[in-house]
Parts: structure tokens; sequence; C-alpha cells
């Protein structure tokens, strides 16, 4: 009943956006008495404010075309070069990259919001480096027949992924899939696999979620398992694809997310409703372009869901040293010779101080020239991966950290993942 609820209240509101849509042209146009009146700006912009909030969204294109270095203009090429199930690995590229470029694997998180999200990181990332990026399906698009997904379906796939990228790759996890990135680090080092990343940077990821928890870690430990199961989970209706598939709906997430700073999101509609009642296109095209992404939610697993609660935010296994793999420990000790560089935000509300950090304490046998430590001050959770703050302060220690570790090792490529 949740999702039917939903697509129901979805209907009425698309309908409602229209129609805001349609009155709030009719009261700018000049050719209309009201528009002529003070109160007609007004309306309309308000209007216009509503018919945004209330559109329906569905997923963003990265829209990355060029890449400017110096004075000279790049196409960019973006492929889709492994297609799977639950989630795609896409490439970008440009001319004006030099043959032997890094080539860095950016694991998007799969928590809600589409991996269009970090396309400030992409473009910002794609000055130096040939970009691959995982792009996770929305699981209410996919059929019942292409099986389930879950944790170790997360890890697997990253590590199918570093398998088709080949040696001397570089990876990077922003937010959830550090704990699912650094487990696929330890079980490639364990068996020394030739694919294995020769760096790995993780930012404002919840490794050890009892370092500093805030308030995202309180509400995942206040609460029983089998509350969630009962209480979040819900089956996807009929008219999608995935239909009959448990999901935690991206719609939920969302709402989780705004509620955490109304008041901020609050605010940010007030400024856009002043900048279009002041004619300041630009202020208000920035904040609907803020809004669009962030509202473009998509559905997880169930499965994938309820395990990353249990494991990562209520049983903290991967610090304790009880992460399973395939019903094989992960031992974090088996890391040795890839480059960790751990950025937190000193203002994240997500992932404290100090839970990204733990992966150095955690990888015993990794030598402290190959760690690193990241406090990027003034930063909050959204400004570690886009951004001013992440182009000119953050980007640069992860440039270098790739550089300092660019070696190539003697490792024999694998086959491609199909």
């Amino acid at each position: 009943m949740l999702y039917k609820t939903y697509e129901l209240q979805r209907s009425l509101l698309n309908a409602g956006s229209a129609w805001a849509s349609i009155l709030a042209d009719m009261l700018a146009d000049r050719r209309y008495p009201p528009a002529n009146l003070g109160w007609g700006q007004m309306a309309s912009s308000a209007l216009e404010v509503f018919a945004h909030a209330a559109a329906p969204r569905g997923k963003p294109a990265f829209g990355i075309h060029t890449i400017t270095l110096g004075e000279t203009e790049h196409a960019v090429e973006e492929t889709t070069v492994v297609t799977r199930p639950f989630g795609d690995l896409k490439r970008f590229s440009h001319s004006g990259l030099p043959d032997d470029a890094p080539r860095l694997l950016i694991v998007a998180p799969m928590s809600g919001h589409y991996a269009t999200l970090l396309r400030g990181t992409v473009e910002r990332m794609l000055e130096t480096n040939v970009v691959y990026i995982t792009d996770w399906a929305d699981a209410k698009l996919v059929p019942l027949d292409k099986g389930t997904f879950d944790l170790d379906d997360y890890i697997d796939y990253i590590v199918g992924f570093l398998e088709h990228i080949g040696p001397g790759a570089h990876m990077m996890a922003v937010c959830q899939p550090s704990v699912p990135a650094l487990a696929a680090t330890a079980i490639m080092g364990k068996v020394d696999h030739p694919c294995r990343p020769l760096t790995l940077t993780m930012m404002g990821g919840p490794i050890d979620t009892r370092e500093a928890p805030t308030q995202v870690n309180t509400m995942a430990v206040g609460r029983p398992h089998v509350w969630f199961d009962h209480n979040v989970i819900a089956t996807v209706p009929i008219n999608y694809p995935g239909a009959g598939r448990k999901v935690y709906p991206g719609f939920i997430q969302l709402a989780s997310f705004m509620s955490m700073n109304l008041g901020s999101h609050m605010m940010s509609h007030w400024g856009l409703f002043k900048h279009l009642v002041e004619g300041d296109e630009d202020g208000a095209d920035a904040t609907k372009a803020f809004y669009d992404e962030y509202r473009a939610v998509c559905d997880m697993s169930a499965e994938f869901y309820l395990q990353t609660v249990d494991v990562v935010f209520q049983r903290h296994a991967l610090p304790k040293g009880e992460f399973i793999h395939r019903g094989t420990p992960v031992d974090l000790s088996d890391i040795t010779d890839t480059a960790i560089l751990t950025i937190e935000g000193e203002r994240d509300d997500i992932s404290g101080i100090g839970q990204t950090r733990a992966a150095l304490k955690l990888t015993p046998n990794l030598p402290d020239a190959m760690k690193r430590y990241l406090l990027a001050e003034e930063v909050g959770h959204y400004g570690i991966f886009n951004g001013s703050r992440w182009r000119s302060r953050i980007a640069p220690v992860v440039d270098e950290w790739i550089a300092a570790h660019a070696r190539v090792p003697a490792r024999k490529r694998l086959a491609a993942v199909n």
C-alpha cells in the first residue's frame, strides 16, 4: 500500500505542477492584465516555485560535453562499457588526455540518488584521468527474473569493473560505497589480484560509524532490524518493469534527507522565490538545477538496503573484523600495497569526523607512507565531492595522491566483464 499511495499522490502532484506552470506563465505574460499589477509577478513566482517542486523527475543525464584545459576545449566522450542488470560501467575520456593518463574508477553511492549526483566529481577528475563510474540501476526498473542484489553482489560488481578496467587502475569511493570498496580491495589483496587498485580514495564514508555518530547513524541503531523490514520496505507496483520486487523506495530516502535539513531547504525555496520576483534568472536556475538533481531519486533493492543497515550501521562488522563476503571473512590486513587516502568534511552531518579515517587504523600491514588523511575545513557532506571547495582544495590532493602512486605493476590483464 505504501508504494501505491505514493503513486497516487505523485499523479495528483504531477497534475498540480502542470496547472501551476500554466498559471505562472499566464500571470507573467504582459498581454494579461494581472501581469501588469504588483501582485501578478509575485503570484507567478510562487506558482513557479510550486510547479518546480512538484514536477516529476526521471534519471538525469551527465551532460558533460566538453572539458577546458588551459585555453583549449576538448570534446568529452561518454560510453557505457559494461552493462549488467543492477548497474552499468560508464567511461569518460577526451582527446586532451595523454595515452598513459591514470584510469580512475569512481564508485557512486547506491543511496537513493543516481550516479549523476557525482557529475561535478567526474568533471573535475576528468581533467587528468580517464574516468569510469558505476551507474547503478533503479531497482524498480529491474525485472524480477534478473535475480536479487545485495552487499555481496555490490562487492562483486566492483571487482568485476576493476577487472574490466585492467591492472594499474585507481579507485575512489564517495560516501556509502567506502565500505564495499575497502572490502573489495582487501579481497583482491588477499589473492594478489592483478587488478587490485593502486590507490583507494574514500570520501565521507561510514567505515566505522561508532566514531562521532551523526543523526543518520543514531536512527540506524535506534531501531531493531525488523523495524526497517516492516516499515520502509515496499513492493514495486505493476506499472514498473520491476513489479513485485521488494525495494527501499527512493522517495522515502529523499523525505529522510529533506527532513534532516528542512529549515535550509525552506530557505533555499524562499531564495528561489525572491530570485524569480527580482528577475534574477541565473540565481533561480542555479537553485533549480540543484533540486532537479537532488529530487531525482531511485529505489534500492530491499536485500541490499537491509544488509547495509545490519552489517554497516548496526553490527559494525568491517571495523570489528566480522565482515563476511560469500561465506569468507574479510581481513583488512590483506591490504598491503593499495595506497589509501581518506577525506572527511568538517561540517559533514552524514558521516562524522573519524568514521572514514578509521580505515587507516584498520589496515595494519599497509605502510604509513601509503596512508594519508585530509580534513576539509568548513565543508559539509555534499561539498566533499562537489562545488568550489571540492575543485580547488580537495581534488588537487586526490590528483597528487594518484600521481604519487601511479606505478604500473606487472599484472596480467584479465578478460573484460560481460
